[in-house]
C-alpha cells in the first residue's frame, strides 16, 4: 500500500492511499464493459433496426473507415471526456471510489486529464504490461501517463476527511465577512479549527467564548454578527476563502 503526501496550495499536507493495481485494473474492466456495451448496442440500433447494411456495403473502402471512425468516437475519448467532466472519475473509478488528482495540491484540469489520456496508448502496450509495471515500480503508483501529467490515482476509500484539516468547504457563492482574518497564520486557524470543533461537540461554551474574544482581539473586529459558533464557523470560512484567493 502506497501513501501519497499531497501538500495542498494552502500548505497543508494531506496523507491519501494510492489506488491499488487491483483497483486500477476492475476500474479498468468496468470502463471497457460499457465500451463494449456500446459498440455491441449501437450496432445493433444502427445495423439491424436500421438496417444501415445495405447502405455501408456500398461504400467504398475509405467511407467505410470514415464511418467506423466516426462510429469509435465515444470510445476513443471516453476516458478524456468522463475524467475531465466529473473531476478524475470515469464509471468505473466511480465505482472503485478511486479518482485521478494531482500530486502538487493543485486541482487537476483539462490539460493535465489530456496529458495522462494522450499516452495512454503507450501504457496499454503488451495488453496493459508497460502500465502495470510502471505503477508497481514507481514511488506514487504512476504509470508514464501519470508521470507526464504531474498526477496519481489515489483511493477515496480511506480519505482524509475536511474536517481534520484548516481546509472549509465553501460554495461558489461564498461572500466573506471579516476580511481582517488575513491576519492569522495557517497554524492559527488549525489551532482555532481543532479549538472549535472539541469545544462545539463537548458544549463547552466557556471555551468558544474565550476563543471569539482571543479572534476579536487578534484580527481587531469592531462589529460581529451572529452567536459564538456562527462567528468562529464564519471566521474559518473566510480565512479559507482569503488565502485560496491569494
Amino acid at each position: 500500500m502506497v501513501e501519497l503526501q499531497i501538500n495542498t496550495t494552502q500548505n497543508v499536507n494531506i496523507n491519501f492511499t494510492a489506488a491499488s493495481v487491483g483497483e486500477r485494473i476492475l476500474s479498468y474492466i468496468i470502463d471497457l464493459i460499457i465500451k463494449v456495451a456500446y459498440f455491441v448496442g449501437f450496432g445493433y440500433v444502427i445495423f439491424d433496426l436500421l438496417d444501415f447494411n445495405s447502405i455501408y456495403d456500398d461504400l467504398d473502402g475509405w467511407s467505410k473507415n470514415a464511418v467506423i471512425a466516426i462510429f469509435s468516437i465515444p470510445v476513443l475519448f471516453y476516458t478524456l471526456t468522463l475524467e475531465s467532466i466529473f473531476d478524475g472519475q470515469t464509471v468505473g473509478k466511480k465505482v472503485m471510489k478511486v479518482k485521478v488528482v494531482k500530486i502538487d495540491g493543485y486541482q487537476a484540469s483539462f490539460p493535465d486529464f489530456l496529458m495522462r489520456w494522450s499516452l495512454r496508448s503507450i501504457d496499454m502496450l503488451f495488453i496493459g504490461f508497460v502500465a502495470l509495471i510502471s505503477i508497481v515500480t514507481s514511488k506514487k503508483s504512476q504509470r508514464l501517463g501519470d508521470m507526464a501529467a504531474g498526477t496519481s490515482v489515489i483511493s477515496l476509500k480511506n480519505n482524509v476527511n475536511i474536517s481534520h484539516t484548516i481546509l472549509e468547504d465553501l460554495e461558489d457563492t461564498y461572500t466573506p465577512t471579516y476580511p481582517s482574518v488575513i491576519k492569522l497564520s495557517d497554524n492559527d486557524a488549525r489551532i482555532i479549527k481543532d479549538t472549535f470543533i472539541t469545544a462545539k461537540a463537548a458544549k463547552d461554551y466557556t471555551t468558544l467564548i474565550k476563543l471569539r474574544k482571543k479572534i476579536i482581539e487578534v484580527i481587531d473586529i469592531k462589529e460581529v454578527n451572529g452567536n459564538d459558533i456562527e462567528f468562529i464557523d464564519t471566521i474559518l470560512k473566510d480565512y479559507n476563502y482569503y488565502t485560496q484567493s491569494m
